[in-house]
């Protein structure tokens, strides 16, 4: 029975993590409340590395392009281009590339694996689909990429195109990347004949690399098949994307929402088919409940990544969220008393591992209050979901890096 509080809390390191988790999952969350805070990033590095060096994770996924990805997970491997090089180009939000801790993480991959043997080193990996808030990318590369890799391997009679079929139906990309098609359905390329028949065509050429899987593992390599099916899933997921931002029905925000949550999932499940897996983003892609927003006056709600991933992992998907007490310079002061983050702050430690599912049952009856942000960028854990949880990180307070 658990009459204090305190006594739900650890200190932060990956043994207090792992303390409360039945087992090592296959794929372990880490989240967020907010983006781009050192202090944050600086705990998750820590964290991280304690993980990979302790618990043998072989895998750090981020929040990020996909595709984009490629590029850092070239240079942590096997040191292909610099690591400014890789910084500027290598992931798709500013606020990471422009990180000192991000930068850290990159580097410190790098140095862990020089000098290991391939079956050792350390992977990295974006999870995000090539979309913004703005946009969503032309499916060029991913299709062109996997029509490439296929059309080097098979058999020319088995594509079901020419590249220039390919080139003619994509057309500029700046048709695809309109900024005015995610507010105007009107403006979308996806409905267009051309994307029609782009979708067709994808779906053929990710049949062919499926029922070609034995041949191109053995003319190619594991590494090169997968990196292809990174290609068919992008593809796919983005002609689908395209397809729902040219839609006028009430569904096309829950479609879309639900869209990216499917494409973060399906890459992070590809991850773990490789090895036991870290992965890094905000706390509202990793919850197990349905996700929510207002939109138009009216709630939003799609399944979330974790959700998704929960589903089919079960016990070997984990997620420990990171909850904050004061961001200052965002205006986030000092959580009241009667919110989680209010009792968590009046503990005496500056950071924690809390049990959160300890800590629901000795709350009890009494719920805390739902804080509320003045500000956009942060959002409060709902304590709804603390016994969903499998774990807490509090961090008392943000400085400014």
């Amino acid at each position: 029975m658990v009459t204090d509080i305190r006594d739900t809390t650890h200190a932060v390191d990956a043994a207090a993590v792992m303390r409360l988790l039945p087992a090592r999952p296959r794929l372990l969350a880490l989240g967020e409340p907010t983006h781009g805070e050192d202090t944050v990033l600086e705990v998750r590095n820590e964290l991280f590395r304690q993980l990979v060096e302790q618990e043998g994770y072989r895998t750090i996924a981020i929040e990020s392009d996909c595709l984009l990805g490629l590029i850092v997970d070239d240079y942590v491997t096997s040191g292909t281009g610099t690591l400014d090089e890789v910084m500027e180009r290598g992931f798709s939000h500013t606020w990471f590339n422009a990180s000192a801790p991000n930068r850290e993480l990159v580097r410190w991959m790098r140095a862990y694996n020089d000098g290991r043997p391939a079956s050792e080193r350390l992977r990295f990996a974006g999870f995000d689909g090539p979309l913004e808030i703005t946009h969503a990318a032309s499916p060029r590369q991913a299709l062109t990429a996997l029509h490439g890799y296929l059309a080097a391997q098979v058999d020319a009679d088995l594509l079901p195109c020419a590249p220039e079929t390919l080139d003619r139906l994509l057309g500029d990309d700046d048709r695809w990347t309109d900024p005015d098609a995610m507010r105007d359905p009107a403006k979308s390329m996806g409905r267009s004949a051309e994307a029609r028949e782009l979708r067709l065509l994808a779906d053929e050429l990710v049949a062919l690399l499926d029922e070609q899987t034995p041949h191109l593992i053995a003319e190619t390599s594991r590494e090169g098949w997968d990196r292809a099916r990174l290609y068919g899933r992008t593809a796919t997921g983005l002609l689908r994307y395209h397809f729902w931002m040219a839609d006028t029905s009430p569904a096309r925000m829950t479609r879309l929402a639900g869209l990216r949550a499917r494409m973060m999932a399906d890459n992070l499940l590809a991850v773990t088919e490789r090895g036991p897996a870290l992965v890094h983003a905000h706390n509202s892609h990793f919850q197990r409940e349905k996700s929510t927003m207002p939109w138009n006056g009216k709630p939003l709600e799609w399944w979330s990544t974790g959700a998704l991933v929960s589903a089919r992992h079960g016990e070997e998907y984990a997620f420990v969220a990171t909850a904050l007490g004061t961001i200052r310079h965002q205006g986030v002061d000092t959580p009241p008393p009667d919110t989680l983050e209010g009792l968590l702050y009046e503990l005496p430690e500056d950071r924690c591992v809390v049990d959160a599912r300890r800590l629901a049952t000795a709350l009890g009856d009494t719920r805390p209050a739902p804080r509320v942000s003045p500000w956009f960028g942060y959002a409060p854990l709902d304590p709804a979901h603390l016994a969903d949880l499998d774990g807490l990180v509090f961090v008392k307070d943000v400085t400014r890096g």
